[in-house]
């Protein structure tokens, strides 16, 4: 099993892991999930996928078993900022502006992860395999980008995971249905994870 944290600066020296990142996007959000999502070529991709961002694929000969998108609280295209901010700023339709319970930060040492999944063709026997990896990577990329937090749109069952994960999380918004179940943001702190 391998982990790879992708930037518009190292693409090139992965050969296809990025489009199998964005592949395997497409069958967790679209197909699986059947949200309403931009794609093209069998990718699903958003406007939050810019030169700004870290991706984390969690992958093994080719298969893309899980991965996550980071991008900075201060990252600004146009209009738009970070998804969690827009959507509070009312320019995502489908997630509620009342998603905070406070003003989303614009922090340098704070970070968005968002587009976590693990692969509906992730066999079950390495499920938990695969999210220690994933919480792993998680902290070490956004460790090496300076983030002491993170804010991240999870699914509302986190405090299951986030504990077998070694993760330290707080709710920071309400629990709310989005497209295909209930959802929460919440802050994770990396500062007792900074070693």
């Amino acid at each position: 099993m391998q982990t790879t944290t992708l930037s518009f600066e190292n693409l090139h020296n992965h050969g296809e892991l990025f489009a199998n990142l964005f592949r395997a996007r497409k069958q967790s959000f679209i197909v699986q999930k059947n949200w309403d999502l931009p794609e093209a070529l069998d990718m699903e991709y958003d406007q939050y996928d810019t030169p700004a961002s870290r991706w984390v694929a969690i992958h093994d000969f080719g298969q893309v078993y899980a991965g996550i998108r980071l991008t900075p609280t201060t990252m600004k295209v146009g209009m738009y900022s970070y998804m969690i901010r827009d959507a509070q700023r009312g320019l995502l339709g489908t997630i509620p502006e009342d998603l905070l319970y406070e003003d989303a930060p614009v922090d340098e040492q704070t970070w968005e992860c968002t587009r976590v999944f693990v692969s509906h063709a992730t066999p079950q026997r390495i499920r938990r395999r695969i999210h220690a990896y994933i919480a792993t990577a998680m902290l070490k990329a956004s460790r090496e980008e300076g983030a002491t937090s993170l804010l991240t749109l999870t699914a509302a069952n986190w405090p299951r995971w986030f504990g077998r994960c070694g993760l330290e999380g707080k709710a920071i918004g309400r629990e709310m249905f989005i497209g295909d179940g209930n959802y929460q943001c919440v802050s994770i702190d990396l500062t007792g994870n900074l070693h």
